[in-house]
C-alpha cells in the first residue's frame, strides 16, 4: 500500500503495514565502554516535543499535513511520550466493561465510531544524527493507542494497531538530506479496539518512548535464550539462538563472528566462553553444570555478553544479556519451579500514574516492585496487556514471577453473538495471533516470565485456542493460561490451568473434589475496592492444604486515579465520572491495594503482607514452632528476634539463630521465662532481613506471629477507685460529682433528648453530644456492591433516630439507683426498626470519674443483621490524637485483623481517615484493651474493654457516606468516638455483590451485650 487509505482502520484484516517483525527486547552498543554508560550510539531519542494537532473525527483533520510542502512548525507543542488526554485534548474516560463508544453511536465488530473518534496529528521536524548517516535507519514507537499511520517527508511509510507493542519501520528509503519531516496520525478507536476493552481510563496518543535505531554491518536482531535443566535441577544447557539481520541497501550482512562469555554477576567470573560463526539463524548449545537457579526468593543471574565481529574481527556491536537458570513445568498436575510446588502470591498490576497514566517512569516502576516484594508479593499479572519492557528486566533482577498477558479483552462485546469476539470468528484470528507474537518475541528471553497469557474476559471458542496452540509451538518451557474457558468449555485444552475470579473458598473446594486434572489458580481475587481485602486469609490458608490451589492475584495493585483540581484549585485524587465522561464506571476506577496518588500502601496492604509471608509461627507458654513456607531459602538466612511484652511494653528481647530447611517445621523453646506479675503476656517472633538487598535494608521485617502466653488478670490502665460522690437531683437531671469530675443525666419524663448531657473532667466539659447507640457504619464500596445499604437501611435509621417516645406518646422514664460506691442510670431507647426493637444503655457511674457502661439489645425476630453495635460519642476536634493499646498500627476488622500486631500505638484522628477514593468506613481497631483521646496537652478521655472495637475519626458515619470525595466533607469540628462489641467485616471477595462472609456479621435477631467504660484523663 503506498497511500494510506482510512477504510483500512475499522478493518480487522489491516493491523501491519510495511511494519518490521517483532524481536527481542535485547539492547546493543558498539564498545564496552559505550555498554557500561548505558547509552547506545546505535540509537536517538525522539522523547521531547512534537507539533500537534487535535481533531475530534477523521473528518476534521488537517488535509495532507504530512507532505513536505505544508508547514507545521507553528502548531501546538505537545510532550512525547505522553497521552494526549493528560496533555489538554479530550478527556479521561474511564469504563470497565461497556466500551466507550456507546454514547455516540451504535456500531458492530468491524465499524469504529465516526462521530466521535478522535485524532492526533504529530509531526517531528529532525535532522538523521552524524553517528547514523549512511547507515540503515529505522524508528521504533514502543507504545501507541490505539492505531498509527506513518510518514516520511511526505511518503506512507507504514499503519500499526496493537496499543502495547512495539511497531517499528525501516525509514532508510524515504530519507533526504538535511531536515526530515516525519508525521504521525494517531487513531483513538481502531478495529483493534474492539479487542482493547480492559478495565481501565481509556486514552489515546504515543505514549512510550520513540527513537530512531540503526544497526552495524553485523547485527543480531533477534536473540532467544533457553535454559534447559534437567529433572533433577543439577545442570542445564543454555540454547542460544541468534538472528542476523541483512539490510534491503546492502549496508548490513548475515555473516559474522560472535564470541561469547558467560560470567557470573556476583563473583565476577567467566564460567564459559566461547566462539561461533554466524549466518541467518545460528544455534549454540552451552552445557552448565551445577548452575545457580533463579526463582522469585533467590534471583540469581548471570550475564551472557556477546561480542559481534564481521569476518576480518572488528568488533561490530556488544550484547549484554541477563541469563537466570530455572525449570518451570507441570509436574503431576501441579505447577513447579525447579521442582518445587509453587503458590502465586500475586497482584493484578495495571500500568497507572496519578500524573501520567499509563506512561509509566522507571521510578514508579521501581517503587511498585520494591512495595512488592516489601509485602511479600511474589507475582505478578500484566493486566491485561504487556507492559513496559523495563518492568520485565526489573522483575528479572528484583525477583518476582511474572504471567505476562496479551493485549485483549472483549468483555462489552458478550451481550450478544452478533457482537461477540473473537469466539470462533477467523477474520479476527490474524489480528490476535499477531499480538501472541509480538509479547511473545519482545519478552521470551526474560526468566521472570513463567506463564504466557492469552489475554482477558474475552469468553472463549476456536481463536484463543489458536492463540494458545501458537504459544505453546514458539515456547516448550512455560505454561499457557486463559481464564475464559471457564465461561466456555468448548476449548478447554486453552488453559494448562484452571484459572477463574472471585471464586468462594467453598467454591474452589467444591470444584477440586470433582475436578483434580488441572492445578486451580484465581487470576483475579480479594477485589480490593476501597475498604476491602475482608477474609483473604480464608484464600491464602487453602494453599496450604490443598496442593492443587496454588493461588492468586488480587485485584488490583495501585488506584486509577489521576489528579485534578475541585473548583477551588485543591488538588484531588479523580476516578471515573470526574471528567464528564460518560458512559462510566466511576469509582470502579479504584480497586488497589495502593493509594494512586503517592504510590503509597493503603491499609489493606498490612494484611496482604502477613497472609503473603513466607514464614509462619505458632506460639505456646513455652515454646514456638516455625514453618518455613519458602522454597528455598532456609530460615537462618535471615535474623529471628524474639520478644516479649506486659501490657502492651516490650520487657524482654533475645536475638535467636532458627535453622529450618525450606518446606520444614522445627519448634524452638522461647529463650526467657514467663513471670507470674499481673498483666498480660505476649511473645512476638520476628524474622528481619540480615543484610541490605536490593528492594530493602538490613532489619526490615518478613515476617513475625505473635501469642498471648499468659492474660493472668489483665492489669487495666487505670483501675477503678473507691471514691466518695456527691448527687444532685434536680427537677430535670441528674447529677453525680466526685474527684475531678462531674456527669449529668437528663431524667425528664418529657425530654427529647435523653442521656448522658455532660461529663466535665478537671473543669472542661469533655463531650459535645449525648452519647447514643450506634447500629450503622458508612457503607464501604463492597457494601453498596452487595446492596448493603438497602437491606440495612433500618439500622441507619435506628441509629439517628432512637428515642424514649413510642408511637402512642408514652415515655420510657430513666431508672435511677443509687448505691454506697456508684449511681447507675439506666435508659431504654426505642429505635426505629419494623419490627419495632429496643436497646438498653445502663451508665453505672464511679467516685473516680470512670463511667461503665452496657449496652444491651434482645434478639426481635425478623431483623437484619447490623453493622456495628456500640456507642457514639463527639468531642471536640482539639481531641486530635488516638493512643491505643490493640491490633495495630494500621484499621483492622474482625475479618481482616491477621496483619495487625497487638501492642500500643498512637496516630493522629486526620490519619485514621483512609485515603480511599470515596469517603467510606476507615480507621477502625480490632482487640482494644484500651483507647484514649488526647488534646496537645495529653490530656483527655480514656476507654476500656475487653477486645472491644474503636474508632476515633473527623467525621459522622453519616457524614462520610454523604459524601462522594473528600473534599465534599465539612469542615473539621469534632473528633467522631465510636466503641462497640464488633463492626461487620469488611468482605472482598467481589465488590458487586459478595457479602460479608457469615462468622463476620452481627446478628439482629441474636441478644447483644457490650460492656466498656470510660473516663476523663
Amino acid at each position: 500500500m503506498k497511500e494510506f487509505k482510512y477504510e483500512i482502520v475499522k478493518d480487522p484484516a489491516y493491523f501491519a503495514i510495511n511494519r518490521l517483525d517483532a524481536h527481542s527486547d535485547h539492547g546493543y552498543y558498539a564498545s564496552k565502554e559505550e555498554m557500561a554508560t548505558g547509552t547506545s550510539s546505535f540509537r536517538f531519542s525522539l522523547n521531547g516535543l512534537w507539533k500537534f494537532a487535535y481533531a475530534k473525527n477523521y473528518d476534521c483533520v488537517i488535509p495532507d499535513f504530512e507532505k513536505t510542502e505544508y508547514n507545521c512548525k507553528y502548531w501546538d507543542d505537545i510532550r512525547v511520550p505522553a497521552h494526549i488526554q493528560m496533555e489538554g485534548y479530550d478527556r479521561p474516560h474511564y469504563t470497565n466493561v461497556q466500551y466507550p463508544w456507546e454514547r455516540y453511536e451504535t456500531i458492530l465488530p468491524g465499524e469504529i465510531p465516526q462521530k466521535f473518534n478522535p485524532v492526533a496529528s504529530y509531526v517531528k521536524y529532525f535532522n538523521v544524527p552524524e553517528t547514523m548517516k549512511e547507515k540503515p535507519l529505522y524508528i521504533s514507537f514502543q507504545g501507541v493507542e490505539s492505531g498509527m499511520a506513518l510518514w516520511l517527508n511526505g511518503e506512507f511509510v507504514g499503519y500499526s494497531e496493537d496499543t502495547f507493542s512495539p511497531s517499528e519501520f525501516e525509514l532508510t528509503p524515504y530519507l533526504r538530506e538535511g531536515e526530515n519531516k516525519l508525521a504521525v496520525q494517531v487513531f483513538k478507536w481502531t478495529s483493534g479496539s474492539w479487542c482493547e476493552d480492559q478495565d481501565f481510563f481509556r486514552f489515546s496518543g504515543i505514549f512510550r518512548d520513540v527513537y530512531l535505531y540503526t544497526i552495524p554491518e553485523v547485527h543480531i536482531k533477534d536473540l532467544k535464550i533457553k535454559t534447559l535443566l534437567n529433572e533433577e535441577c543439577t545442570k542445564s544447557d543454555l540454547v542460544v539462538t541468534a538472528t542476523t539481520m541483512a539490510n534491503a541497501t546492502g549496508k548490513a550482512t548475515e555473516k559474522g563472528i560472535a564470541e561469547y562469555y558467560l560470567r557470573d554477576v556476583y563473583s565476577n567470573e567467566i564460567i564459559i566462553s566461547g566462539a561461533i560463526d554466524l549466518s541467518e539463524t545460528t544455534e549454540v548449545h552451552i552445557h552448565v553444570e551445577n548452575p545457580k537457579f533463579w526463582s522469585a526468593e533467590q534471583p540469581y543471574l548471570y550475564d551472557l555478553l556477546l561480542e559481534v565481529k564481521d569476518n576480518t574481527g572488528v568488533c561490530q556491536e556488544i550484547i549484554c544479556e541477563k541469563v537466570g537458570f530455572r525449570r518451570f513445568e507441570l509436574k503431576d498436575g501441579i505447577m513447579c519451579i525447579n521442582g518445587k510446588r509453587i503458590v502465586f502470591k500475586g497482584v493484578n498490576r495495571h500500568e497507572f500514574s496519578s500524573i501520567t497514566g499509563r506512561c509509566v517512569s522507571e521510578e514508579e516502576m521501581i517503587c511498585d516492585i520494591v512495595t512488592m516484594k516489601q509485602n511479600n508479593i511474589n507475582a505478578i499479572r500484566t493486566s491485561h496487556y504487556p507492559n513496559h519492557s523495563m518492568l520485565y528486566r526489573l522483575c528479572d533482577e528484583y525477583g518476582l514471577y511474572v504471567v505476562d498477558e496479551t493485549n485483549m479483552e472483549t468483555h462489552g462485546s458478550w451481550k450478544s453473538p452478533e457482537t461477540l469476539v473473537p469466539a470462533n470468528r477467523e477474520d479476527w484470528q490474524p489480528l490476535l495471533l499477531d499480538r501472541v507474537t509480538s509479547i511473545y518475541q519482545r519478552d521470551k528471553n526474560h526468566p521472570c516470565i513463567l506463564i504466557w497469557s492469552c489475554g482477558n474476559e474475552s469468553n472463549g471458542g476456536k481463536v484463543i485456542y489458536e492463540m494458545s496452540q501458537l504459544f505453546r509451538s514458539l515456547d516448550d518451557t512455560r505454561l499457557v493460561h486463559y481464564e475464559g474457558v471457564y465461561l466456555d468449555r468448548t476449548y478447554n485444552d486453552t488453559s494448562d490451568m484452571e484459572s477463574q475470579m472471585y471464586t468462594p473458598v467453598k467454591n474452589i473446594k467444591e470444584f477440586l473434589e470433582k475436578d483434580r486434572s488441572k492445578p486451580f489458580v484465581l487470576c483475579e481475587y480479594t477485589h480490593a475496592m476501597g475498604n476491602s481485602c475482608g477474609a483473604m486469609h480464608k484464600y491464602t490458608d487453602l494453599t496450604d492444604v490443598e496442593p492443587k490451589f496454588q493461588g492468586g492475584f488480587i485485584w488490583d495493585f495501585i488506584d486509577q486515579s489521576i489528579t485534578k483540581k475541585d473548583r477551588y484549585g485543591k488538588e484531588f485524587q479523580a476516578f471515573g465520572g470526574d471528567f464528564d465522561d460518560r458512559p462510566s464506571d466511576y469509582q470502579g476506577s479504584g480497586n488497589g491495594i495502593m493509594y494512586g496518588k503517592d504510590r503509597k500502601p493503603s491499609p489493606k496492604v498490612q494484611e496482604v503482607k502477613y497472609n503473603y509471608q513466607n514464614i509462619s509461627v505458632t506460639i505456646t507458654e513455652t515454646d514456638f514452632t516455625v514453618i518455613n513456607k519458602n522454597l528455598f531459602v532456609n530460615t537462618k538466612d535471615y535474623s529471628c528476634k524474639v520478644s516479649l511484652m506486659r501490657d502492651g511494653i516490650v520487657i524482654k528481647k533475645e536475638e535467636v539463630l532458627i535453622d529450618v530447611e525450606p518446606l520444614e517445621s522445627k519448634t524452638f523453646v522461647l529463650p526467657f521465662e514467663i513471670t507470674e506479675t499481673v498483666g498480660e503476656y505476649c511473645v512476638t517472633v520476628s524474622f528481619v532481613l540480615r543484610e541490605d538487598t536490593l528492594w530493602a535494608e538490613r532489619g526490615h521485617e518478613v515476617a513475625f506471629g505473635q501469642g498471648i502466653v499468659n492474660r493472668n488478670n489483665f492489669e487495666k490502665e487505670n483501675p477503678i477507685q473507691k471514691v466518695p460522690f456527691e448527687v444532685v437531683h434536680g427537677q430535670f437531671n441528674l447529677t453525680i460529682i466526685g474527684e475531678n469530675f462531674e456527669a449529668m443525666f437528663s431524667t425528664s419524663h418529657g425530654a427529647i433528648f435523653n442521656g448522658m448531657v455532660s461529663y466535665c473532667y478537671g473543669g472542661v466539659e469533655m463531650i459535645k453530644a449525648i452519647p447514643k447507640p450506634n447500629f450503622w457504619r458508612a457503607a464501604t464500596e463492597n457494601d453498596r456492591g452487595n446492596r448493603m445499604p438497602f437491606r440495612y437501611s433500618q439500622w441507619k435509621v435506628a441509629s439517628m433516630y432512637a428515642t424514649f417516645h413510642d408511637h402512642k406518646g408514652t415515655i420510657n422514664k430513666p431508672i435511677v439507683e443509687v448505691k454506697e460506691d456508684c449511681a447507675i442510670i439506666t435508659y431504654n431507647y426505642l429505635l426505629a426498626t419494623m419490627p419495632a426493637s429496643t436497646c438498653q444503655v445502663v451508665y453505672t457511674v464511679y467516685g473516680d470519674g470512670t463511667v461503665r457502661t452496657r449496652m444491651c439489645y434482645e434478639p426481635v425476630e425478623g431483623l437484619s443483621d447490623m453493622p456495628e453495635f456500640g456507642m457514639l460519642f463527639k468531642f471536640d476536634a482539639d481531641y486530635d490524637r488516638v493512643k491505643w493499646y490493640g491490633l495495630g498500627p494500621k484499621e483492622t476488622y474482625c475479618d481482616r485483623k491477621h496483619g495487625g500486631k497487638l501492642g500500643i500505638f498512637e496516630e493522629k484522628v486526620t490519619d485514621a481517615m483512609a485515603e480511599y477514593l470515596t469517603p467510606q468506613e476507615c480507621g477502625n481497631k480490632t482487640d482494644v484493651r484500651y483507647a484514649q483521646i488526647l488534646n496537645n496537652k495529653g490530656r483527655g478521655m480514656m476507654f476500656e474493654g475487653d477486645k472491644m472495637e474503636f474508632s476515633a475519626l473527623p467525621y459522622t458515619p453519616h457524614e462520610l457516606e454523604n459524601a462522594g470525595h473528600p473534599y465534599e466533607l465539612p469542615p473539621i469540628h469534632y473528633t467522631v468516638v465510636r466503641v462497640s462489641k464488633q463492626q461487620m467485616g469488611v468482605g472482598g471477595d467481589d465488590s458487586w455483590g459478595a457479602r460479608t462472609q457469615e462468622e463476620y456479621l452481627i446478628k439482629g435477631d441474636e441478644k447483644q451485650v457490650f460492656e466498656f467504660s470510660f473516663r476523663g484523663i
